[in-house]
């Protein structure tokens, strides 16, 4: 392992931002309406100076309000899949650990839907009632990660293929409950959650919820970065790490809390969108290693440009009508976590 440098990080974090940069300016143009680069620019700069009067046109609208706030979001979901993909990968020593594949993903959703369900009855403040769904899809995302780790050991160890056996029934047992669920809505309300489930971008955020969103990123990504060097000591596993110095039981519950937030808050805003945690940190480690302090936030840049160019395709393939952004994801993510189970198997 390559000793870690400031100017590595940052020379690595700053070719990302410049792809992600690049990504974000074709995922502007793109779309059933078609935006030239020289409008597409003046309008950026017409924003960034606040001067929203001077938008160039009706395209201009669609770009800034339309299609600006869905890929913000699809760069917040992206990072906060990558990261707690990363987090769980290192922390069960299980290559296919990822919030989707051990059921995280669903048990937020659950949660997530449980509130949606129970909030017109709840006479909350505004306030409270941006807050209620994030909060739900954290408790289920939480209780089914801690479930998954319990079924997941033998013997008082971690066992990779019983933990995955775990998450797998626990999702299929977890979208078998929000099915039900489903079904006491009206037509409409189904589809549309329905939607939303198989991974869905396109909804607006109150500026309330952005805050949230934002901040809860940055403050849980944050909590499983301080574990980054007892996260590499962690690969050669527990006890060996616990003769090195590290607290595994602080970094377990850092991790677990953090990456359950993030998936919390991705699952509330976009649905269950599979395989980002599981794809990204993969190639990530092709890339540039497998050091946790330059993994973790080389995992968010990536995780960003992948759900922003699965967003696009999603946009664009049968535009003017749009696929599930999961769809999108779980084409690329099912083949890569065969050959991984494959591999793993061999």
């Amino acid at each position: 392992m390559r000793p870690l440098t400031l100017r590595r990080l940052f020379l690595q974090c700053s070719l990302l931002a410049a792809v992600l940069f690049v990504v974000v300016v074709v995922a502007l143009k793109l779309g059933a309406v078609p935006v030239s680069l020289y409008g597409l620019g003046r309008d950026l700069i017409s924003v960034l100076l606040h001067q929203t009067k001077a938008l160039s046109s009706d395209y201009g609208m669609i770009v800034i309000e339309i299609r600006l706030p869905r890929i913000l979001l699809a760069i917040v979901v992206g990072a906060s899949l990558s990261v707690a993909g990363t987090s769980f990968q290192a922390l069960l020593r299980n290559p296919l650990a990822d919030p989707y594949v051990l059921g995280v993903s669903s048990g937020a959703a659950l949660g997530a839907v449980l509130a949606l369900i129970a909030e017109p009855h709840l006479a909350l403040p505004m306030w409270l009632a941006a807050l209620f769904t994030p909060f739900g899809a954290f408790l289920g995302a939480a209780a089914t990660i801690a479930a998954v780790y319990f079924l997941g050991q033998r013997q008082g160890q971690i066992d990779s293929s019983t933990l995955l056996l775990a998450g797998i029934i626990s999702a299929s047992f977890l979208s078998a409950i929000i099915m039900f669920l489903m079904t006491t809505l009206s037509g409409r309300d189904f589809r549309g959650m329905a939607f939303w489930l198989m991974g869905d971008l396109s909804s607006s955020l109150q500026a309330s919820l952005r805050w949230v969103l934002g901040i809860g990123f940055f403050a849980a990504a944050g909590a499983i970065y301080t574990t980054a060097g007892d996260l590499n000591l962690l690969l050669a596993g527990e006890k060996e790490a616990m003769h090195l110095g590290v607290d595994v039981r602080r970094v377990r519950i850092v991790v677990y809390i953090a990456a359950s937030i993030l998936t919390g808050l991705a699952v509330s805003v976009s649905g269950a969108i599979g395989y980002v945690g599981l794809l990204v940190p993969h190639v990530m480690r092709l890339l540039f290693g497998s050091d946790h302090r330059t993994l973790l936030p080389t995992a968010a840049f990536g995780g960003a440009i992948a759900l922003v160019l699965a967003d696009t395709l999603a946009r664009t393939v049968v535009a003017p009508s749009e696929l599930p952004v999961g769809a999108m994801t779980a084409i690329a993510g099912a083949p890569l976590f065969i050959y991984l189970l494959r591999r793993g198997s061999a």
